[in-house]
């Protein structure tokens, strides 16, 4: 590094081959094979960058291994950002739930409009999806009672959303 800061390309050229074998061994411990390649060049642009900051008397390796380092420290950054979700798909995904929240609102209360036990086999029957049978043995009301009970508390939400429109 001193005979290329002073230079001599042969050298340079030299040590920038003897680095390349050193970083590939380095990035192939701790980065997967498809980046190595591209981090190695990024390393050697660093140090071309930083050349005229290594001080000749002070050991070389440790002056690589740092500019090594926190590349390698770049690029799992990197990989991290690179996982994570954009914000804003975030808030689109909010979004769409509006007009499904505004209808359970409404729908609740219109419910609120019926006869208890209409409500109750409604929600049983139509929201949450249970059986005739399994809302008939919840609520103690005969099968033909819980029908019944449906059958009117939809015509009479019927006519509720009749009169709200007109």
């Amino acid at each position: 590094m001193t005979a290329a800061q002073s230079g001599h390309g042969v050298a340079y050229n030299r040590l920038l081959t003897e680095l390349v074998g050193w970083l590939r061994q380095f990035y192939s411990r701790r980065l997967p094979p498809n980046m190595v390649d591209d981090v190695v060049q990024e390393t050697l642009i660093a140090l071309h960058t930083k050349r005229h900051s290594y001080e000749p008397g002070r050991p070389f390796r440790p002056w690589v291994a740092g500019i090594a380092r926190y590349k390698w420290i770049d690029r799992l950054r990197e990989m991290s950002r690179d996982r994570l979700e954009p914000i804003a798909d975030h808030d689109a995904a909010l979004k769409d739930h509006g007009p499904a929240i505004a209808s359970r609102i409404a729908v609740n209360g219109l419910l609120t409009r019926l006869k208890p036990e209409q409500a109750r086999v409604i929600r049983m029957v139509k929201i949450e999806g249970l059986s005739i049978e399994e809302t008939s043995t919840a609520t103690g009301q005969s099968a033909s009672l819980v029908k019944v009970n449906i059958h009117r508390g939809i015509a009479k939400l019927a006519a509720l959303v009749d009169e709200t429109a007109h």
